[in-house]
């Protein structure tokens, strides 16, 4: 029972940051693209996944440091480097249309 709780919690996590990484998408960061004479048009959903993942490493950043020894998952998490690359790259990708004056997804 008790990894069924950890199962729902981590599904949790994933339904959340993809809600509020959409919601993010379209509301801020559409309007922030538009400003800057940007069309956020083709595939967005690589925006999205950006976005999403970015709130989702700043979660894991600031709960792994407030909860150091506590939980094990998010040390893990912290200490992988595909989460770092992963990072990067998404910063990247909501980054790189003000570079190329396009959306180039």
């Amino acid at each position: 029972m008790h990894e069924l709780l950890k199962v729902a919690f981590r599904l949790f996590e994933i339904l959340f940051f993809l809600t509020i990484g959409f919601l993010l998408t379209e509301s801020v960061l559409k309007n922030i693209y538009d400003s800057f004479g940007i069309k956020l048009i083709g595939n967005v959903w690589v925006n999205w996944f950006g976005v999403s993942y970015i709130l989702f490493a700043l979660y894991v950043i600031v709960v792994g440091q407030l909860l150091k020894k506590d939980y094990v998952l998010y040390n893990l998490r912290l200490s992988s480097s595909l989460f770092w690359v992963l990072f990067i790259a998404s910063i990247f990708t909501v980054l790189i249309p003000f570079v190329k004056g396009e959306h180039p997804f």
